[in-house]
């Protein structure tokens, strides 16, 4: 069979020659010169944004020779081309009929706990560009922006390709097959001091899988609790992570083992949903303990807004639960590692170690919310009313605080809260009011004029 063209898509940072490895590695496979297309692509000037690159991403592919018009091809991405690809795909809907394979190698489908760094003087000093001129030092910021765990870019860009109605990725060949890779190890040596647990030295386990579902917790809407809570299906397919043991976010290019080169190359040959079935069942069979020793950790990303959609900037959740004769208590292994998105308040990423959590061993859960509009003159409140609810209380300032029960997720296993190696975006609504509630009020009143 006729290989395709295989479309190779490099990180932030970095050159279509950090593919080099690879490179040798599908020649040795089968694949020619004609068949490996290696894109480079600018990152480190400050006004290119990723879907900047996106579209000079369609441009290159037009002016490529075989690849021009509507011809199929795969890709090989890493780190952030993968949010290159899917921003890509989701500008126009027919794009989708060209991609037949998406490997993602350690990808940066939610953005990385290192991206915030790199927007610092610091960050210019170590990754920014290094040629004098008008862009010297420049460390990119706009697509360090949309890197940036929690932000308002991948949340909009999982919306569209993730959670839409119309799925983006699937079983079959009416949509690309994604196969997702990342390394089980940190950085060692002096790279050691960016890395954080649960990651391979760059991004997050949780955070580079597809597997994404949208929870609304809709308290603008008064009735049962049903009606309040409300859940998008599991992304279009189920695409989970295959750990590969003993590399990091560097060594997945520079050092592949045979082992992924072979299953990124069964990968690429899949072209029905049993040989994608069979895929996963031979992966799986070699990975399956890797990923049973891995600390199980779950990604949140949690967005407060008010019932027009404007941002609740200054809130606090946290969450409860009890277990075995025990009181409700906060869980404490939820909040332990926020990250608050610079450029937006209310998107927050919350990394989960569930092993820490011991989320099997939990007999009840809620949400406490506490959330500020800065004024005594406004407040937020939510409708958490229902014979289990505990009552909600607005203070002299205009704070509003209440508890929302939420143990209905601990015991059906199809809207479960905690998944490992998944991202899961929560959305708070809210509605905002003129103070007090009743009679009066702050805001807007009629004058006696005699």
């Amino acid at each position: 069979m006729k290989k395709r063209p295989v479309v190779l898509i490099h990180g932030y940072s970095s050159k279509g020659n950090a593919f080099e490895t690879w490179v040798n590695k599908l020649y040795s496979r089968g694949y020619d010169k004609q068949t490996i297309h290696v894109i480079t692509y600018e990152t480190l000037t400050n006004e290119v944004s990723i879907p900047d690159i996106a579209e000079g991403f369609d441009r290159a592919l037009r002016e490529k020779i075989g690849l021009n018009g509507d011809e199929e091809f795969d890709a090989i991405v890493h780190s952030t081309g993968m949010l290159v690809i899917r921003s890509w795909l989701s500008a126009f809907v027919k794009r989708r009929d060209r991609l037949k394979h998406l490997i993602g190698l350690a990808p940066a489908s939610f953005g990385s706990p290192l991206a915030h760094k790199g927007r610092s003087w610091l960050g210019g000093i170590f990754v920014g560009r290094k040629e004098l001129g008008p862009d010297f030092l420049e460390a990119g910021n706009r697509i360090l922006d949309s890197l940036e765990l929690g932000s308002r870019f991948s949340w909009e860009l999982a919306e569209k390709d993730l959670l839409g109605n119309k799925p983006f990725y699937g079983p079959n060949n009416n949509t690309p097959y994604v196969f997702i890779f990342c390394g089980t190890e940190g950085y060692h040596g002096i790279k050691k001091l960016v890395s954080e647990p649960g990651t391979d030295g760059t991004v997050r386990w949780a955070g580079c899988a597809l597997n994404t579902r949208k929870i609304t917790l809709d308290l603008t809407r008064s009735g049962e609790e049903n009606d309040r809570i409300l859940f998008s299906n599991w992304s279009n397919v189920d695409i989970p992570l295959i750990p590969i043991q003993g590399i990091d976010h560097g060594t997945i290019m520079s050092e592949p083992s045979d082992e992924l080169v072979d299953f990124v190359h069964r990968a690429l040959e899949v072209e029905s949903e049993q040989a994608l079935n069979e895929w996963y069942g031979y992966t799986t069979s070699r990975t399956g303990s890797t990923l049973a020793n891995l600390e199980k950790w779950q990604q949140f990303v949690i967005r407060a807004v008010d019932e027009r959609g404007d941002p609740i900037n200054d809130y606090y959740i946290r969450l409860e639960g009890s277990r075995e004769n025990e009181e409700e208590q906060e869980l404490q292994a939820f909040d332990m590692d926020v990250h608050i998105y610079s450029n937006d308040p209310s998107l927050r990423s919350f990394h989960v170690n569930l092993s820490e959590l011991k989320v099997e061993t939990l007999k009840s859960l809620q949400l406490r919310i506490i959330a500020s509009s800065g004024t005594a003159m406004v407040t937020y409140r939510g409708y958490v009313g229902g014979a289990s609810a505990i009552p909600d209380l607005i203070d002299e300032d205009g704070n509003w605080q209440a508890s929302l029960k939420l143990s209905s997720l601990l015991k059906d296993s199809r809207v479960n809260f905690f998944h490992p190696y998944t991202t899961t975006l929560v959305e708070i609504r809210l509605n905002r009011e003129p103070l007090p509630l009743t009679g009066p009020n702050k805001v807007c009143w009629f004058d006696k004029i005699h």
